[in-house]
């Protein structure tokens, strides 16, 4: 081989790999051990004195619920509302996001609802001819045109009066 230095750096990193690995295998090992495991059935159904509730009584206390914390290894029967070690593998739990989107929703949900702005259609006007030809509203005094709604000429300014021939 021309450049050992490569294949002693592939080596190296291997080991280093495999080494992290075990060590991370370890660490959750310890905290699986670090956990107290009720000696009789009884226990299991008695009341725990942890500071952090165990699965089946986050179960209990958030029926339903999704929990705050939940087991990487999406262990069954695992998750709970404090941060914490899972019951099942030992692996400590990690944040649950969907936990707070379901807090989201449900406020949403109990906010009461508001009315929406409702939008009211006006009739569509009058097309400013019929037919015929004969404006809706004319000039008073006789000026070229008309419109299909009140206001004033455009050529003298005055005020435009209904055309009743319009309607015939």
């Amino acid at each position: 081989m021309k450049q050992p230095w490569i294949f002693i750096s592939v080596v190296a990193s291997l080991v280093l790999i495999t080494l992290s690995c075990n060590r991370d295998k370890a660490i959750r090992d310890d905290a699986a051990n670090s956990l107290k495991k009720p000696d009789t059935a009884s226990d299991m159904l008695a009341p725990s004195t942890s500071p952090f509730p165990s699965a089946n009584q986050n179960a209990t206390a958030t029926a339903g619920a999704v929990p705050h914390y939940i087991c990487p290894n999406n262990c069954a029967g695992s998750g709970g509302a404090e941060q914490a070690n899972c019951s099942v593998c030992g692996t400590a739990y990690v944040h649950n996001q969907a936990f707070h989107d379901q807090q989201a929703s449900d406020q949403a949900a109990a906010m009461p609802v508001t009315p929406t702005t409702t939008t009211t259609t006006t009739p569509a006007p009058d097309p400013a001819q019929n037919a015929a030809g004969v404006w809706h509203y004319t000039c008073a005094k006789g000026c070229a045109g008309g419109s299909g709604t009140p206001g004033n000429c455009g050529s003298c300014g005055q005020a435009l009066a209904h055309n009743a021939a319009y309607h015939n």
